[in-house]
């Protein structure tokens, strides 16, 4: 967190449009730390921490003689909005090289893709879990997971409640999950989370901060799973705790640098730029060259390896705010949380904003009770053919303003047969991923007082959510100061990518 002097425009992305955020001197600009000095070669941190791991058997004790190995994978949707270069291929096949290695071959080794409730991967995406040589030469079995699967094996969690499980995940000798700590449901046993049934999976959606576990419901969630699992099979967890993506090329001390800002503002390229249409823009944003570095490998049980790197990833990529802010402006980007990537619509929007960005804090809530937040978007209504059909369905359903017509919705959708058929055959998400979207929006809307869609060139999709429309951030900033009843104190989200606001003084290490 910096107080913003010299500086008085702030350039962050709407879309793929570039808006600049007039701020005064006791505003605050929210930006990623700069990009850690110390990176670990993957392959050789997975290897060692295999070896070596923080609890538990190491994997040459775990991996049985003639089994079975599932390897549980998640696509790489955070962080947001990704990398071209991303370590998480390079360690998955390190770990099928050490199985292949320890008397396991390829085709007794099945990766299981858990992706809950979103689109199921198709086979390019499936082909880049792997590198090129990896994908081409790996003969074992790739199982992506069906949440509407009527074959998922019931399994009883502690309280005596019950969950329905991917069978690859019960009907093996070993379980080796291989995630990056993005939170507290991304990532480690958060893996089964995304290998169960869509009831079970909808559950996660209502977290009231994804990087914090401590009280929260959902990692209890999770380590019921991997406790019931545990009475199934061995397993064990690879954690890699991640930088932030970083740019490459002309802009690539964007957003973390003040030179790199005023850079962006001030380029004639960023004239040229906004003169471009939408989708060529797009273009120009997705071939932007991105990095992701490793900063530490862990292993063990899935939880304690995912809560050691998530401690780490925390520490390295988050930013400290001393305390809530009046209002905080967010901008969200061209491209939503899920793979496959799609373009935003309005539920998607909020949900990016919302229920990721405004999630991702620790200790304090960013914005004080009842405060305001200025989401920078257009908004419009614009549903991609067949592939966000229930996204337009739920938007329907919260435009008719009955609240109570909500629950009716939902339940309907959990029942409709050609939407679940479509999810089913890799046409559209499951018909409940809309309403888990606009569940993960419900504990920050519960906490502010408004949300000002500053751009807006849709009233009537703000207003569908219960948002105030504005033409522009300045009119928008003028309304949050106007609620604040004087000069309301900004703080600016510079984004993507989203980083881990830690709300408060410093705490002393957890360790």
């Amino acid at each position: 967190m910096r107080k913003t002097r010299a500086m008085r425009r702030i350039p962050i992305l709407s879309g793929s449009r570039i808006v600049h955020v007039p701020i005064g001197d006791e505003d605050v600009v929210v930006h990623p730390p700069a990009p850690p000095s110390r990176v670990v070669d993957v392959e050789a941190a997975v290897r060692d921490a295999l070896r070596f791991p923080l609890a538990g058997a190491p994997l040459e004790g775990l991996v049985p003689k003639g089994g079975r190995v599932t390897v549980v994978v998640e696509p790489g949707a955070l962080p947001l909005p990704g990398a071209q270069i991303d370590p998480r291929p390079d360690a998955l096949a390190t770990v099928l090289d050490e199985l292949s290695a320890l008397g396991v071959p390829d085709e007794r080794q099945t990766i299981l893709v858990a992706g809950g409730l979103c689109r199921r991967l198709g086979r390019r995406e499936l082909e880049r879990l792997l590198p090129p040589p990896q994908a081409r030469d790996f003969r074992g079995s790739v199982v992506v997971h069906d949440a509407a699967d009527p074959d998922l094996i019931p399994v009883t969690l502690g309280d005596g409640t019950e969950a329905r499980l991917n069978r690859a995940l019960v009907e093996t000798d070993l379980v080796v999950v291989v995630s990056s700590a993005e939170t507290v449901v991304h990532g480690g046993p958060g893996a089964f989370l995304a290998a169960c049934d869509a009831e079970t999976a909808l559950r996660t959606a209502g977290a009231d901060s994804l990087v914090q576990a401590a009280g929260e419901p959902v990692w209890e969630l999770a380590l019921a799973l991997e406790e019931a699992l545990g009475r199934q099979c061995a397993q064990i967890g690879v954690s890699l705790a991640l930088d932030h993506p970083r740019l490459t090329g002309r802009f690539r001390d964007y957003p973390h640098s003040p030179p790199a800002l005023r850079h962006v503002s001030t380029s004639p390229l960023r004239r040229l730029y906004s003169l471009l249409p939408a989708g060529a823009r797009r273009e120009v944003l997705r071939d932007q060259g991105r990095v992701l570095a490793t900063t530490a490998v862990f292993a063990g049980t899935p939880s304690v390896a995912h809560a050691e790197a998530l401690i780490r990833a925390i520490e390295l990529r988050g930013a400290r705010l001393a305390e809530p802010v009046d209002a905080l402006v967010v901008g969200v980007p061209w491209i939503g949380q899920h793979l496959p990537r799609e373009l935003l619509n309005p539920v998607t929007s909020a949900a990016t904003a919302l229920g990721l960005a405004l999630r991702l804090w620790r200790d304090a809530f960013p914005i004080r009770e009842g405060g305001t937040l200025i989401l920078v978007h257009s908004l419009a209504r614009s549903f991609a053919h067949g592939t966000q059909e229930p996204y337009r369905r739920l938007f329907d359903t919260l435009a008719s303003g009955d609240a109570s017509t909500l629950v009716t919705a939902e339940q309907a959708a959990a029942f409709d047969d050609r939407a679940v058929a479509a999810y089913r055959a890799g046409r559209t998400c499951h018909p409940l991923l809309p309403y888990a979207d606009w569940a993960g929006c419900q504990p920050a809307l519960a906490r502010l007082g408004r949300v000002i869609v500053a751009g807006s060139r849709d009233a009537v999709a703000a207003r569908a959510l219960g948002f105030v429309p504005s033409h522009s951030i300045s009119s928008a900033l003028e309304m949050a100061h106007g609620l604040t009843g004087g000069r309301a104190r900004v703080g600016v989200l510079l984004a993507p990518p989203y980083v881990p606001l830690l709300v408060g003084p410093p705490q002393p290490s957890p360790r």
